[in-house]
């Protein structure tokens, strides 16, 4: 039999309107310290991001506090396990953004691209009028990506948008829609947010990023 490892690892985020993260930020501290759970949360006007860890009853307490802040009942959570804890102390800290972008006005609560699950990924960024972008940094490129997209080169997601905009007659010629991905979701999301802005029409993402990719689709072999 596997041995579980006894620390429970939560990596989550949500994008929703919170009209006052400074009354927010005190009770998710309590929560957390108050059951043993340590790591980084992040507050911003536009929702809530960061990984935690702690016992099953710990993460189990401080999801549902979460859960209950307005907007958050459908967090994007994402777990694995670790033998020790991973961090030191507990933070839970104000922003400007939960992913920092720097382009003002964007909100992925207001207008966002659409959803794809894994099972039409592949379809549809195997269509020849798919514009196919990774938004990771890269770093996080060089250890792999799908057939076919394109590597922006940033060291940082802030310079995506100022990438795009100088690339994108380039980049669109010929195309009529646009696929995004990232690691977890929360990159892709802000970043078919941004497009949509720019006016661009046909946006998708990959719903959950790589990860839930890998663990929903069966490994071709």
């Amino acid at each position: 039999m596997t041995e579980i490892l006894p620390i429970r690892v939560a990596a989550l985020y949500r994008f929703t309107p919170f009209a006052d993260i400074a009354a927010i930020q005190p009770p998710l501290a309590l929560a957390c310290c108050s059951n043993g759970v340590k790591g980084t949360l992040l507050l911003a006007a536009e929702g809530i991001n960061g990984t935690i860890a702690g016992s099953e009853a710990g993460i189990d307490a401080v999801l549902a506090h979460i859960r209950a802040l307005p907007g958050c009942a459908d967090l994007d959570v994402k777990e694995s396990r670790a033998e020790t804890m991973p961090f030191h102390r507990m933070k839970v800290r104000l922003k400007r953004e939960i992913v920092s972008m720097g382009v003002e006005g964007i909100d992925p609560t207001r207008e966002v691209g659409t959803y794809v699950a894994g099972e039409e990924w592949n379809a549809l960024i195997a269509d020849p009028d798919t514009l196919l972008i990774d938004t990771r940094n890269d770093y996080e490129v060089a250890i792999g990506s799908f057939d076919g997209a394109i590597d922006p080169g940033t060291k940082s997601f802030r310079d995506f948008p100022g990438w795009f905009r100088e690339n994108r007659d380039e980049l669109m010629a010929g195309k009529s829609k646009v696929a995004m991905f990232c690691t977890g979701g929360i990159r892709c999301e802000k970043a078919t947010a941004f497009l949509k802005a720019e006016g661009v029409a046909d946006v998708f993402h990959l719903d959950g990023g790589i990860l839930k990719y890998l663990e929903t689709m069966p490994e071709e072999r």
